[in-house]
């Protein structure tokens, strides 16, 4: 029998961005919050000071900062006709680990999504119409507008201290911003990172063809700043020691710089480490949550008991505890029936490298989020009826580090040892840049989560299972925007260019990276039938259960997703604090 522990007003699960962010908002209201999270405490001292977090081995090619696929990892297959099979050896995608989460490895890119992304089904038929939208495609409206987000979009961006330059505030377009930005209230609070020569050379290629370059919104400190917590960050100083890393220097923007030192002096406020949450308890109804069964370091089974449950880990493991507490009903894409599981996504990416053999990029010298933009292929920039696809994609030429590991790009027909690959080394180590485009990925009736049937973790719990492929409309996507980058890198003349890009036929591969951009399973809407969660985040089927994080994207965005999960979760502890704390219940009816 579980040894139970005294009870608490909030027990969350895990303690990355979103249950951060909560944690600050309930223990405003005067709440006793308890987070349990699953690996290490972590903090940028000791955990991330230098030297030892410039390990290029250890983090960047090690995942040190990553949960090991031994302890937690998912089954992976192309088709609901095949068996899925463990993902084994991190590549794809990078889950965090520990305190912190993957907000501690992120590269800082901080975007808004457009205002037609969260009401995407809905603009794609008044602008495009209906039957221009595939019969498996299952994209949806998130159920909460843009202006609805503004002001959490704006406080998210003073919390992390985005640096950017605006392009549209108040419905007044910004010379050097991205003109086809939503409206924003105010600037960035600090001003843009400075440019490299990439940046340079690509803004320029891209204004000779008519296009609209501006700088990457960058969750990189460009100036020392003091955030609304009152927490401190210095300049970054272009280490190159980012994206798979803490930042040594808080500089780059995470839940440790950014909000845990101010949560942590609260005394409503406690969270234990190495505790691994194995289900949310419900009460005989099945309506109501009581708190949470979770294991601890010794393996000591432990019932938390709680007055409300906050799911704040991973996307598909937010899933994942859902199904294996019987929250809401299994999608099942043969009767296209219940909805946990229901629309998982990933990210579309591509890209180009150029070599230049008169030119020195330095590429020592970079940061996560470095980079000039632009948006003129944005998903409320093109007709979808004309090209026959749904999406849109940005350009970026960004440089993020040196680092002579993973960063050493080669031409094509370069041999992968030797003297002629030494040789190639030698004469093109900084003389290369890239030019990438990052695109939305849409939701299907046969991409979904669910409860692997076979396999088992370490407590024997069913592994999540993970049924995805790409589709044509996202290869089509993905090929119109190699057509665009071939436009540019044609007018920058580069002495040799290499191509990545999905074709039509390629199937998925969990083996190279892509992005950590993994969303859907437990998706927000307006409808119960269709959708996981209500507008605020609260389970449509246990009042007392919300859930933040990617996992609620009814189909992923063209950017990165932080910046969105954690306006989310801010609109969603709004609705706490108003609506839900002064008469607890369902706070839409169904």
């Amino acid at each position: 029998m579980a040894r139970q522990e005294k009870p608490v007003d909030v027990v969350m699960v895990g303690l990355g961005w979103t249950n951060s962010i909560m944690g600050m908002e309930l223990t405003d209201a005067g709440l006793d919050v308890l987070a349990l999270e699953q690996g290490d405490d972590r903090d940028t001292v000791p955990d991330f000071s230098y030297p030892k977090m410039a390990d290029e081995l250890t983090y960047g090619v090690r995942y040190k900062l990553m949960r090991k696929p031994a302890l937690t990892t998912v089954t992976v297959r192309h088709s609901i006709d095949e068996e899925a099979l463990p993902y084994r050896h991190l590549g794809s995608f990078l889950p965090g680990d520990g305190v912190g989460g993957a907000g501690s490895h992120w590269n800082g890119h901080s975007w808004r999504p457009m205002p037609e992304e969260l009401r995407l089904r809905s603009y794609v038929e008044e602008k495009f119409g209906q039957d221009i939208i595939p019969k498996d495609m299952t994209i949806q409206d998130f159920g909460v507008t843009y202006d609805e987000l503004e002001p959490h979009f704006d406080f998210f961006e003073k919390v992390m201290g985005v640096s950017g330059q605006a392009g549209n505030i108040k419905g007044e377009i910004q010379p050097g911003g991205n003109p086809f930005e939503g409206p924003r209230r105010n600037p960035y609070p600090l001003p843009p990172l400075v440019r490299t020569l990439n940046d340079s050379m690509f803004a320029a290629a891209a204004k000779e063809k008519g296009f609209h370059p501006f700088p990457l919104p960058a969750a990189n400190a460009s100036e020392a700043y003091t955030n609304p917590y009152g927490m401190q960050l210095g300049p970054c100083n272009f280490c190159g020691f980012c994206e798979r890393y803490g930042c040594i220097n808080y500089s780059k923007a995470s839940p440790q710089t950014c909000v845990l030192g101010a949560l942590k002096q609260r005394k409503n406020f406690h969270y234990r480490t190495q505790c691994e949450v194995t289900k949310v308890n419900l009460d005989k109804s099945g309506k109501k949550a009581v708190g949470v069964t979770y294991i601890n370091g010794e393996g000591e089974e432990v019932f938390q008991p709680a007055s409300m449950v906050i799911v704040g880990t991973f996307a598909y493991n937010n899933v994942r505890l859902l199904l294996l507490s019987g929250i809401g009903q299994p999608y099942d894409p043969v009767r296209n029936t219940g909805t946990v599981g229901r629309n998982y996504a990933y990210q579309m990416t591509g890209g180009a490298t150029l070599f230049f053999k008169d030119k020195e990029f330095n590429p020592f010298i970079g940061a996560g989020a470095n980079g000039e933009i632009i948006d003129d292929f944005a998903t409320n920039r093109i007709d979808f009826r004309k090209e026959g696809f749904i999406g849109g994609s940005y350009m970026n030429a960004g440089m993020t580090n040196g680092q002579p590991i993973r960063s050493m790009p080669l031409p094509t027909g370069t041999p992968s040892w030797g003297s002629e690959w030494k040789k190639a080394v030698k004469e093109n180590y900084g003389h290369a840049m890239s030019i990438g485009s990052h695109g939305s990925n849409m939701s299907y009736r046969d991409c979904y989560l669910s409860l692997d049937p076979t396999y088992k973790d370490r407590h024997g719990l069913p592994l999540l299972r993970m049924t995805f492929n790409w589709k044509d409309n996202d290869i089509k996507m993905t090929q119109f925007m190699k057509r665009q980058i071939e436009s540019i890198v044609d007018v920058m003349h580069p002495d040799n260019v290499k191509y990545s890009f999905k074709d039509f036929g390629v199937k998925y591969d969990v083996r190279p990276y892509q992005t950590t951009h993994n969303v859907g399973g437990a998706i927000m809407g307006t409808n119960p039938k269709t959708s996981v969660l209500n507008r605020y985040l609260q389970s449509w089927d246990v009042h007392n259960v919300f859930v933040m994080g990617a996992s609620a994207f009814p189909q992923n965005i063209q950017y990165n997703p932080t910046l969105l999960v954690g306006a989310l979760t801010y609109w969603s502890a709004k609705a706490i604090k108003e609506k839900y704390l002064p008469n607890p219940g369902p706070l839409v009816q169904a």
